[in-house]
């Protein structure tokens, strides 16, 4: 009953186990037996986590004590020296590492360099960098073919060229993720990547930047959020593959055309406001089947009615209130007019409805509601979800089953 049968295992089956466990308790089984001492020296993921400066140290100690010919990710997290990143870089790159996370804090210096030799390591396929103190620097072009996936996060850069030095380097990479913050020097963020397929932007600079331009044929995802300031651009020329697209709260930029770019899209979630940006003329979202739009930004109804007009065959729509009634950015902020013609996706396509915080004391809420449920001729679903209240719940029922509307086999939904 005794017997410890874990150890006759193979040592290929014990380090497959090894690596689903914590590295602090993968390395605490080299005291269990002289068969154990250094078995935790080839287990191939590592991942590290502190909150004092004191365990750095261990990191790159068992770092160098590491001896897998090939380290498939390695984490960190945690607070360190700016010396300490080019030791765990170096070491890691040095084994042929496939996944290499940071997300570091340094609280004796305003910047450390992430040593750009590094960047030139062919079996990395995932990197990501979370810190606004790690300062990407590369003065030629680097090579990182294997690279998919790179995400920087709050992470600052020395000037323009390191971002195009970076990212030309990367011929295979399809997921790219930017953070920027303060401070950065970097005036145009220019992201020219024929293999990207995912693009996810956030900008915390409040317009202290020049912009963006993507030029992405094969791109497939985009979210773009906190894009704001007068001086500000942010111009899409090329992704005609794109599928999906979130715009979040990108408003007072200098080119007009961000709507226009986005007309392959299949699926189109906007939280804008028309007041903040004009709607592109002669834009048809020929593909677009869903849209998802929030409505808590001021007039936002005269957004959606551009969208309807817009996109023929539209087949679900999705409204949604993301803030408190007394959130909103509007109060009075005009009133809905109702469209001349009614959206050709009302006649036949339209099948799904739905509003998530839906305010039927709102006049321009109620009105919009009321519409869409008189003209949609193939609604098949409307569902209505708000605060729970018996005297909301019975008054929605009331008004809504009062509706005349345009579809027999419209099935209401109160939530």
């Amino acid at each position: 009953m005794g017997k410890d049968r874990i150890s006759e295992l193979h040592d290929a089956l014990l380090l497959e186990i090894l690596s689903l466990l914590p590295t602090k308790t993968v390395i605490a089984t080299s005291v269990l037996s002289k068969r154990w001492r250094s078995l935790w020296k080839m287990v191939p993921k590592l991942e590290f986590e502190f909150d004092n400066q004191r365990f750095a140290h261990n990191v790159g100690r068992s770092l160098l004590l590491h001896k897998a010919p090939v380290l498939e990710s390695l984490h960190v997290t945690g607070v360190c020296d700016g010396v300490d990143v080019g030791l765990w870089a170096g070491i890691a790159f040095a084994r042929n590492v496939r996944e290499f996370v940071l997300q570091l804090w340094f609280p004796f210096t305003n910047s450390v360099r992430f040593p750009s030799s590094l960047f030139c390591c062919d079996t990395l396929e995932t990197l990501k960098l979370k810190n606004a103190y790690i300062q990407i620097y590369v003065p030629c072009r680097v090579s990182m073919k294997s690279l998919r996936t790179l995400h920087l996060e709050s992470v600052t850069y020395k000037d323009d060229e390191s971002i195009c030095n970076l990212l030309s380097g990367c011929p295979n990479l399809e997921d790219l993720v930017v953070h920027r913050g303060y401070p950065n020097k970097v005036v145009n963020f220019v992201i020219v990547v024929p293999s990207l397929k995912r693009l996810l932007i956030k900008d915390c600079t409040n317009g202290r930047n020049g912009g963006y331009v993507i030029n992405a044929p094969c791109l497939k995802y985009l979210q773009i959020e906190s894009l704001k300031g007068y001086d500000e651009f942010c111009l899409i020329e090329n992704a005609p593959e794109l599928v999906e697209a979130n715009i979040r709260n990108v408003s007072k930029i200098v080119n007009e055309n961000i709507l226009g770019s986005l007309k392959s899209a299949k699926r189109l979630s906007l939280a804008l406001s028309p007041l903040e940006i004009k709607c592109p003329s002669g834009a048809i979202f020929y593909q677009l089947v869903c849209l998802e739009m929030y409505t808590h930004k001021a007039e936002w109804w005269n957004l959606l009615t551009f969208m309807l007009d817009s996109s023929p065959k539209l087949q679900v729509l999705k409204l949604i209130d993301q803030k408190g009634e007394f959130d909103k950015e509007f109060k009075d902020a005009g009133k809905w007019n109702q469209p001349k013609y009614v959206p050709e996706c009302f006649l036949s396509h339209l099948e799904i409805f739905a509003w998530t915080r839906y305010d039927w004391r709102r006049e321009e809420e109620n009105e919009v509601a009321t519409y869409i449920l008189r003209n949609a001729r193939l609604l098949k679903k409307a569902t209505f979800s708000t605060i729970p209240t018996e005297s909301k719940e019975k008054h929605m029922l009331k008004e809504m089953n009062g509706v005349v509307k345009a579809s027999n086999s419209c099935h209401l939904v109160f939530e």
